[in-house]
């Protein structure tokens, strides 16, 4: 299976401000107003990728074991609905309620918050420090859909800690790797090139 590797946004990068629409409660949700006491975690993901679908019960696990430590995890989906319909906020909605996720579900609808993270696949991660500069970006794990390597979440999870103990960010920091995030024609990043 061949996957869009991060584009690996420069640590110490201020995170883009944004304020979309949270599928699960139909509220606006900011980052200026969301973000987490120790650090905040920007996920990006859709519903139908199979890199995503591989690991998105770590979602939920992560959130309920950090939330109390003072991360705020905010997913984000922008897809285009024009080009995958299966993408489109009903079906965010459901997925999250079948998940039981208690953290916001974004619908990124124009793909901009995407543009300014430079984000390229699903899922793209990134942790955000207190004063919202860059700590982490990269892979949940070495984990992929047919690899046999089990699904612990181990490098977000080593990057969480080392941000709780007020720890340098950590030195080797992989891509992720995942479904390239779905361009509405005529919208695709200058970034790829």
């Amino acid at each position: 299976m061949v996957g869009t590797e991060s584009q690996m946004l420069e640590i110490g990068t201020q995170a883009p401000p944004f304020n979309l629409k949270d599928v699960i409660s139909d509220t606006d949700v900011s980052l200026a107003e969301y973000k987490g006491k120790v650090g905040t975690l920007i996920f990006f993901i859709s519903n139908h990728c199979p890199f995503v679908i591989h690991i998105r019960d770590q979602f939920k696990m992560l959130s309920d074991e950090y939330t109390a430590k003072g991360i705020t995890f905010i997913a984000i989906n922008s897809n285009s609905i024009e080009t995958h319909p299966q993408d489109g906020p009903e079906n965010m909605k459901k997925l999250a309620s079948e998940k039981e996720w208690t953290f916001p579900f974004l619908f990124d609808s124009t793909q901009e918050v995407a543009k300014a993270y430079l984000a390229a696949c699903t899922p793209d991660l990134y942790l955000f420090d207190k004063t919202l500069k860059l700590y982490y970006r990269g892979q949940l794990d070495s984990s992929r859909p047919g690899n046999d390597i089990p699904v612990t979440g181990k490098d977000l999870r080593n990057a969480l800690d080392l941000l709780l103990d007020e720890k340098p960010y950590p030195e080797n920091q992989l891509p992720s790797i995942g479904c390239n995030i779905k361009w509405a024609p005529g919208n695709e990043p200058d970034y790829f090139g």
